[in-house]
């Protein structure tokens, strides 16, 4: 089957009243959703199998696809017609499950501004290093600026900056559906704790503030306080809404130069002029970045024949044994 087809849902007491199905090379899909096109905003999509396809389907739209890509975590769809021809399946997430939206060129226009990003040097840093956490799924690749990229675990956020082995700075990046679930769920919650014991912290999200409001399946008051709370708990971390993906790439990149800048700069400066009053806790106490995760202690102790739990914390003796195994903390 090479057409998009677009049909009336039979279980009439569903609030998605249509089926919308997308020819895949591996078996079609099908999802419930709640309009024949994203002409607003993006759709609510809701996979189901190809069994309620309905033997006797009333279509409502049969469009003859000219291409339908699959690209990282979404679907291209160019339809065979003059207008309303591209649109794009976004699988993500939203209250910790699995969640599908369709968007049109239209509803991501919305939020996109057409600016260009500058190529400029940050902070006349020739090349920043930029540290990506090696459980990001579908990492910026600063393409457009002076960066260099390494993949390891962070302790916390998603791009980071280590100097001298301390991780002074990191960035945690949220699509709004990423936002929205972890808020709700309470990791948001210690996701920003955690960033908070860091010098310098900040919180990205891929989208503009004025979308929260358009939430449809969570109350947008819920997520407005959830996010001002957060910002007066921990109001060191910032949080930062930046329309796009693209111009969230780049205010991570020169959040994180600026940080750069200060601590070999600013901070070395004041610790020169005044190293008997000047606190050196602030980066004293910045995580160091070879520690490794939880997940990777646990696998190691597996391999070397130590009884660890599926999940939980890990005994500090598990912890010492790593460390003696690889040695780190000696002299």
């Amino acid at each position: 089957m090479t057409d998009l087809l677009i049909a009336v849902n039979p279980d009439e007491d569903s609030r998605l009243p249509f089926l919308l199905r997308i020819p895949q090379p591996d078996g079609d899909l099908l999802f419930r959703t709640s309009g024949t096109w994203p002409r607003v905003k993006a759709l609510y999509c809701y996979p189901v199998g190809l069994h309620e396809w309905p033997t006797d389907a009333v279509i409502v739209e049969r469009v003859p696809l000219r291409s339908c890509r699959r690209r990282g975590a979404a679907i291209d769809l160019i339809l065979d017609r003059s207008r309303e021809n591209r649109s794009q399946l976004v699988f993500t997430q939203a209250r910790g499950r699995d969640a599908v939206f369709w968007q049109s060129a239209r509803t991501r226009k919305q939020a996109r501004p057409n600016v260009r990003t500058p190529t400029a040097r940050a902070r006349g840093i020739a090349e920043l290093q930029i540290v990506i956490d090696s459980h990001e799924r579908y990492a910026y690749r600063f393409s457009g600026q002076q960066v260099s990229t390494i993949r390891q675990a962070l302790p916390c956020g998603d791009y980071g900056l280590i100097v001298d082995g301390q991780l002074i700075a990191s960035v945690e990046r949220k699509s709004l559906a990423d936002l929205v679930a972890s808020l709700t769920s309470g990791k948001l919650r210690y996701q920003v704790a955690d960033l908070s014991a860091l010098p310098r912290a900040a919180v990205v999200i891929e989208d503009r503030y004025s979308q929260v409001f358009t939430l449809d399946r969570v109350r947008p008051a819920v997520v407005a306080d959830g996010l001002a709370e957060l910002q007066i708990r921990w109001p060191n971390v910032a949080m930062v809404f930046c329309e796009t993906r693209q111009l969230a790439q780049e205010w991570t990149y020169r959040f994180l130069a600026a940080a750069h800048d200060w601590v070999l700069t600013e901070h070395a400066a004041l610790q020169r002029i005044s190293p008997i009053e000047i606190d050196d806790t602030e980066l004293g106490q910045a995580p160091t970045a070879s520690e490794p995760s939880t997940a990777e202690v646990r696998a190691w102790a597996r391999t070397a024949g130590l009884p660890v739990p599926d999940r939980g914390r890990l005994r500090p003796e598990i912890w010492q044994a790593w460390h003696n195994a690889n040695d780190v903390g000696r002299s």
